[in-house]
């Protein structure tokens, strides 16, 4: 059913959803769809950043001190 819709039918939708909700609306809600990337976005770098700490955590040397100085 979707195949068939070509660029005239993207075209009409858009010009009858600009009608019905007008410039400043989707605008809005453009603006509210961008500050979502952008706060996605800083999510998945701040919990890449968390794992990237928690894994130099279990990295961390845990040998004795005594098992140290038999190298």
């Amino acid at each position: 059913m979707l195949n068939n819709i070509g660029l005239p039918g993207i075209l009409l939708i858009a010009v009858v959803v600009l009608v019905l909700f007008g410039r400043g609306k989707i605008s809005g809600l453009m603006g509210e769809v961008g500050k979502g990337i952008t706060s996605f976005k800083r999510g998945i770098k701040e919990g890449e950043e968390s794992a990237a700490e928690e894994a130099a955590e279990l990295a961390k040397d845990v040998t004795p001190e005594t098992e140290k100085d038999k190298v």
